[in-house]
């Protein structure tokens, strides 16, 4: 994990210089302009022409997963990185779909600060020359329309229908929480099933399918009313979408939504239901189902639920909560051994591979600010009341930390944060575990990357992400930044002699 060099992206206009961080809490790119490892555990790295053709056996045509659109055509290839043995997907636009790089590097940079385990990840972009390619997490086992329209050895059983729809709901949430509520041309291509079989969202459906921002939907009969009306896609347009995917789930088969609403209305649920699940489902939760589609469904944007509604309603449903997914699609189990750290751990690499949240707080009170040297120097004009003020919450702040008071300590740093004139990355990373001890893991990680933004070579943000992504049940990308955290110390190390 962590935050994107680009060469054609530079910090927007709300970041605070000082502090490296925007108005919005997005970590801005670091200081260093060093190029990424090519698949690397960063959040989001800048890609080389040379290094996407090279894991894509020179873009060859064997290694195509999908290919569509016509106003604003585009490739996807399966690739490998060899360095990091990591497969990775690579989404090929014409330059003639972005022109200018500046505005492509922009648009994949805020998609790509987004982390869930509910979505295909992007991890970076490539704007090399007239290249304008997209890289994400690669997802091995198909989609659902692969599962649900032409599957082969087994049908999607019910209860593998309801967690699809359940962490398709809870990923649109997350995005549309993190301010991307617009996702375009959401349709069961979009949903892919991971190494474990878990369904996932794919992230290219965050972006604009080109620079004008018209060419969202390939699909018109899935298209929503008011994008025929006006052209134009709304987080309304969105659940329209989910509800079509509803219906295709139910159905087992790809009903325009045009033709939906007739089927709904005084039929039979039964009349609607997949024939391939040979009555195996509760009519009781097929047929909230089918409401919940036909609230997403309708004409007025403004008569459907939002996607917090949708998550609330499909979340009791959660049926053999206990059976992996890869048993209920049928699937081999994924075996992989995780990769282990290159180095010795220090105390707190062994901590936080161990998930020891106390061991952690004892070394970061150990160490109090030693790590902020480099980056904390204040200039005598800038001893105002506000500096002064700034710094009595963040001694409230570390005292509430030292006591283990982490609700109040978060609070007090936060107003630290906030003033924005003075950066710390001791602050981030002390907020960054506090997040942790309270069970909220997704601040964690942003604080931990804020840490990294402001010193881009320091272990203990990255071996504060891969606890955060561990908490997140992101295990490959955890052990990834441990062994990159463990790499940044042997450097250190070996430097100080």
């Amino acid at each position: 994990m962590g935050c994107c060099h680009s060469s054609f992206l530079e910090p927007p206009s709300n970041i605070d210089k000082n502090s490296g961080t925007a108005s919005d809490g997005v970590p801005s790119k670091p200081s260093n302009g060093s190029a990424e490892t090519p698949g690397s555990a960063k959040a989001f790295s800048e890609f080389s022409h040379a290094d996407l053709r090279a894991a894509t056996n020179n873009f060859s045509s064997e290694l195509i997963v999908s290919e569509s659109g016509e106003k604003a055509s585009n490739v996807v290839y399966k690739g490998y990185f060899q360095s990091s043995r990591r497969w990775i997907a690579v989404k090929k636009f014409t330059k003639l779909a972005w022109p200018d790089p500046k505005q492509f590097a922009e648009e994949a940079w805020g998609v790509g600060k987004l982390r869930h385990k509910k979505l295909a990840n992007l991890i970076g972009y490539c704007c090399d020359g007239d290249e304008r390619l997209l890289v994400a997490e690669y997802m091995p086992n198909d989609t659902l329309a692969k599962h649900l329209f032409h599957w082969e050895n087994q049908t999607i059983e019910w209860a593998m229908r309801l967690r699809v729809a359940l962490y398709i709901a809870e990923a649109l949430d997350y995005c549309s929480r993190e301010g991307h509520s617009l996702y375009h041309d959401l349709n069961t291509y979009r949903i892919f099933f991971d190494e474990n079989g878990d369904p996932r969202l794919s992230c290219f459906g965050l972006m604009k399918n080109s620079m004008d921002g018209k060419s969202y939907n390939t699909n018109l009969a899935n298209t929503p009313p008011e994008y025929l009306r006006n052209g134009k896609v709304t987080s309304e347009s969105v659940v329209f979408n989910f509800g079509t995917i509803l219906l295709d789930l139910l159905s087992g088969k790809p009903i325009p939504p045009t033709h939906a609403l007739d089927m709904i209305h005084g039929k039979s649920i039964l009349l609607l239901m997949d024939s391939q699940l040979e009555g195996n489902f509760s009519i009781e939760e097929a047929t909230v189902v089918l409401d919940i589609a036909s609230r997403c469904l309708q004409n007025d944007p403004g008569s459907r639920p939002s996607m917090k509604e949708l998550v609330d309603t499909l979340v009791p449903f959660k049926n053999k909560a206990d059976v992996p997914s890869y048993v209920m699609l049928g699937i081999p189990k994924h075996e992989e051994a995780p990769p282990t750290p290159p180095h010795q751990l220090s105390p707190m690499g062994d901590a936080c591979s161990r998930m020891d949240l106390t061991a952690i707080h004892e070394i970061l009170v150990g160490v109090h600010y030693i790590d902020d040297e480099r980056t904390n120097e204040l200039s005598f004009q800038e001893w105002t009341q506000q500096i002064r003020d700034m710094l009595e919450a963040r001694k409230h702040g570390d005292l509430a930390f030292r006591d283990k008071d982490f609700r109040t300590a978060i609070d007090c740093y936060s107003q630290f944060i906030n003033v924005g004139t003075n950066i710390s990355p001791t602050v981030f990373a002390r907020r960054s575990l506090c997040y942790l001890m309270c069970d909220q893991s997704d601040a964690a990680l942003r604080d931990a990357m804020q840490a990294q933004c402001v010193y881009p070579d320091w272990s203990t943000a990255f071996y504060l992400q891969a606890v955060a992504l561990s908490k997140l049940e992101m295990h490959k990308d955890a052990y990834d930044m441990l062994s990159e955290a463990s790499t940044l110390e042997e450097k250190k190390l070996k430097s100080s002699k």
